[in-house]
């Protein structure tokens, strides 16, 4: 799973205690907090935990995969804000399918990608 974007680490799938075993659990972290479970203490050979390391560089943090920043839009005069070489549209989700198309036919003219359309 390699991203796109230069300078963003690889982490593992944080998956909870018993999770791979057990297909009810989900995919979803939770902290392990049993007195006798192995994940807790961090044996090795068990899944990994969520640590401070893991985190991504502040450079590249919030930044879209398609390498893109995101810019919340709410209207078709957003669009004017927009610097199209380097950041993208994210259509709001309250915006209604009126003011929706609105939206993608300026960004069209201006030549915005808009990551939800």
């Amino acid at each position: 799973m390699a991203s796109k974007i230069k300078g963003r680490k690889r982490k593992p799938k944080f998956i909870r205690a018993g999770g791979a075993r057990n297909k009810s659990l989900g995919e979803k972290w939770r902290k392990p907090r049993g007195t006798d479970s192995k994940m807790r203490v961090s044996i090795f050979g068990k899944p990994k935990r969520p640590k401070a390391g893991y985190g991504t560089h502040r450079a590249v943090r919030g930044i879209h995969p398609s390498g893109y920043v995101e810019v919340r839009v709410t209207n078709p005069d957003d669009l004017d804000q927009i610097d199209p070489s380097r950041q993208a549209a994210r259509i709001a989700s309250g915006v209604g399918l009126k003011k929706r198309e609105e939206i993608l036919q300026r960004a069209g003219e201006l030549g915005i990608k808009v990551l939800n359309g």
